[in-house]
């Protein structure tokens, strides 16, 4: 029987309000955008790893925080009942809408007249941290709670707690459970005890207010409020909860103070992952970083607080070890990277110069040359270099102008070579990109170290060194492609050389006597450098396996007080390869075919018979097709001394000659050698300043051949003096004549002079 019409309007006004509750509850939600924030997977704030596995940092996001996105299946039970206690006791059984909370905290409201409890769920709680900021009103709240239903109709329930557990703020900057329980315990979370979950699930409803770390009682108190919640739940044992009320709180605050505290300025390959395996080895980094600060230590009275350390391992180029600095909380500078601020390298170059000559200029470690006063004319003058003893030696061999590191020596070879650029151009080559593009800015003296380069470029030019000339780049992030082919490629034989006389302690003693830092108890090929006035101390060496450069200075470019290579970084060097090689026996390098072994008169360089009794005479490596001349009586005097030709007359006759007992001057010179005016060049303009009339007035020629010239001009008026004669100048354009008397050969040059 149908329904009188006064009923049939009744049900269908009832029927409204279930309508459009029907339509907010399963269609409204549909047209309510959920945010972009939700619909990306959180990011991990980035965690590098050692090359076996050991976290050396863990990185920050944009914001500052840290965080450690899991999945489900990584959230404990103890976790997920805890979070549940604390927030939602309903989340598995709601629609993403808690009716009944909803109704509770309407009737609490009503009758106290402020909010006594929330009714926010999870889900609605996980809409509001993933949106962006917005006013707390009605409007708000309704726009949330539709998007939280939107989100239930379209997530899991696992999804939505997994997505929530990631993006709550714990405190402390640290976003998600899994970073909270690494921050306060340095624990997975698998490991928590039942009061640990507690205590974490608790700290999100205040994390300021309820900080452990500031608050150690309120965090307590929370927890058991979340403990209690769960044994009115009866989901837990009553002596499991007994036993996680009477906990202590044992807080392991993670300090961020870690092994290689640089990394995190190093940027990182590109990559989805958000954890990075690097080269370093932690356990090796921790004792150099206590090896650096040590020798540091004990140098403080002499002015050195700052020290960085490079290691390499040589076949594959991966940096195993980097210090930036002595004290990375050093207020002075202790967070500069020393691995990578350039420095001068003092005499840490000069082996790339002698690998030069030898590739270039056919010179062998047997070799002679020329340790004697060597003008030489620069962009800003004449500069007349000195040795670090300010001694000079005469004839040496190359094995001994480079053990011992002479300046001399080096600055003649990389002149033969032509000038600066070749060597500017092969460490450009090798990686040293700090020297800049201008060869000519650093003239001669770049083989001595005037130019700055960074500590890891020429570490890793040494273990180009080590690899017997082949070179690679220094690798921090392992590339998963097959890596690049080397770009440069030296002379092997070349590279064995200068390997065999940095390693060979006898060629070394007379500047650096046994019982040093340098003496090791492997061969290892070692190179000192100190930069002028102190500021920069280097060791750097190698062994077939690893390469190891230290420098030792100060940030703020402070000098040191008379600290040298061999007493500042040596020290540190030499404990490191120690340290280096505990565990792996060091080996030496296989001699490459085309060397032999000959007996050498080292005052001459030429070749001898082996002769214990002669204390000239020096065992010797040298190519097989590369052999110097056999010695012949005419070489030596009546008294056995090795004769000398005239480049040498000057030095010979000079207070630094303490070797006349076994030299001597050639009576008769060779005639046929070319005489060459070094100063000044040809068209020089000379200038007369009258504020310093005794000066300006004069000047005293140069040339290759010191004490042999006769000079001449018919405008000037030359004063006869020795070494070389004293000329006085006069306005106008004159030509200057020097003339060889044993050859009769001379050269004339154009100078002009000009009052000021």
């Amino acid at each position: 029987m149908p329904l009188p019409p006064k009923f049939r309007r009744a049900a269908g006004l009832a029927l409204i309000p279930i309508l459009l509750a029907s339509l907010a509850w399963w269609v409204v939600p549909w047209f309510m955008p959920l945010p972009k924030n939700l619909l990306q997977s959180p990011s991990g704030s980035g965690l590098i790893l050692d090359r076996h596995g050991i976290p050396l940092a863990h990185l920050t996001l944009p914001d500052s925080t840290r965080s450690l996105p899991v999945g489900f299946s990584d959230l404990p039970r103890t976790i997920i009942d805890c979070t549940l206690a604390a927030e939602d006791k309903r989340f598995f059984s709601h629609g993403g809408v808690d009716l009944l909370a909803t109704i509770r905290a309407i009737k609490d409201l009503i009758a106290h007249r402020e909010i006594i409890s929330g009714a926010s769920t999870i889900t609605q709680q996980l809409i509001k941290i993933s949106s962006t900021p917005a006013r707390r009103t009605p409007l708000t709240k309704i726009r949330e709670s539709l998007t939280a239903r939107h989100l239930e109709m379209k997530w899991s329930k696992e999804e939505i707690l997994t997505a929530y557990l990631n993006r709550l703020d714990y405190g402390n900057r640290r976003i998600g459970i899994a970073e909270a329980a690494r921050f306060h315990f340095q624990k997975p979370l698998a490991d928590l005890s039942l009061a640990e979950a507690a205590l974490l699930a608790g700290l999100p409803q205040s994390p300021s207010r309820l900080n452990p770390l500031r608050h150690p009682q309120r965090a307590i108190k929370r927890r058991d409020t979340v403990l209690q919640r769960l044994a009115a739940e009866k989901k837990y044992d009553a002596t499991n909860i007994r036993n996680a009320l009477a906990e202590p709180l044992a807080l392991r605050p993670l300090r961020e103070n870690q092994n290689a505290p640089w990394i995190r300025s190093i940027s990182r390959p590109q990559s989805n992952e958000t954890t990075t395996r690097c080269t370093i080895d932690a356990t090796l980094q921790n004792d150099f970083e206590k090896i650096v600060s040590e020798e540091t230590a004990k140098l403080k009275d002499a002015n050195l607080r700052h020290a960085a350390l490079v290691c390499i391992h040589n076949p594959t180029g991966e940096i195993l070890a980097l210090v930036s600095s002595a004290n990375w909380h050093d207020p002075r500078g202790g967070q500069f990277n020393g691995a990578l601020t350039p420095r001068s390298p003092g005499s840490t170059l000069k082996p790339f110069t002698y690998l030069l000559a030898m590739q270039n200029n056919q010179r062998t470690p047997a070799s002679i040359i020329a340790d004697i006063p060597s003008p030489y004319r620069t962009p800003q003058g004449l500069d007349l270099p000195e040795n670090y003893d300010r001694k000079y030696r005469g004839p040496v061999t190359l094995r001994a102008a480079l053990a011992c590191s002479l300046n001399i020596p080096a600055m003649r070879e990389l002149n033969a070579l032509g000038g600066p650029a070749i060597l500017h151009q092969t460490l450009l080559d090798l990686g040293l990109k700090s020297l800049g593009d201008n060869t000519l800015e650093f003239g001669l003296g770049l083989t001595l170290g005037n130019a700055p380069v960074r500590l890891l470029e020429l570490t890793n030019a040494y273990a180009t060194l080590a690899r017997l000339g082949r070179h690679l780049d220094p690798t921090l992030y392992p590339e998963k492609k097959s890596p690049p082919a080397p770009s440069l490629s030296l002379s092997q034989s070349s590279a064995y050389l200068i390997a065999d006389i940095l390693s060979d302690p006898n060629a070394r003693a007379p500047s650096f006597p046994p019982g040093g830092p340098l003496d090791l108890p492997f061969r290892c090929a070692m190179k000192t450098g100190t930069s002028s006035n102190y500021r920069d101390n280097w060791c750097i060496g190698y062994t077939p396996e690893f390469t190891i450069g230290v420098w030792a200075g100060n940030f703020e470019n402070q000098p040191m007080k008379n600290l040298s290579g061999i007493a500042g970084a040596a020290p540190i060097f030499h404990r490191a390869m120690i340290r280096l090689h505990q565990n792996q026996k060091p080996t030496w390098f296989t001699r490459p075919a085309g060397l032999m072994e000959i007996t050498i008169d080292a005052r001459n360089g030429k070749l001898i018979q082996a002769n214990p009794q002669n204390p000239h005479a020096r065992t010797e490596l040298v190519p097989t097709w590369n052999q110097p001349a056999i010695a012949i009586p005419a070489d030596y005097d009546d008294a056995g001394r090795a004769l000398l030709n005239e480049t040498y007359a000057d030095w010979f006759a000079s207070p630094h000659n303490h070797r006349q007992h076994e030299l001597a001057l050639n009576p008769s010179p060779d005639s046929q050698q070319t005489l060459r005016i070094i100063s000044p060049a040809d068209g020089t303009t000379l200038l007369i300043d009258p504020d310093i009339p005794t000066r300006s007035h004069h000047f005293r020629p140069v040339t290759n051949l010191p004490g042999t010239a006769r000079w001449s001009s018919s405008t000037l008026r030359i004063e006869s003096a020795q070494p070389e004669p004293l000329i006085h100048l006069s306005p106008g354009t004159h030509q200057l004549t020097a003339t060889n008397p044993r050859n009769g050969r001379s050269q004339t040059i154009t100078i002009h002079v000009k009052r000021l």
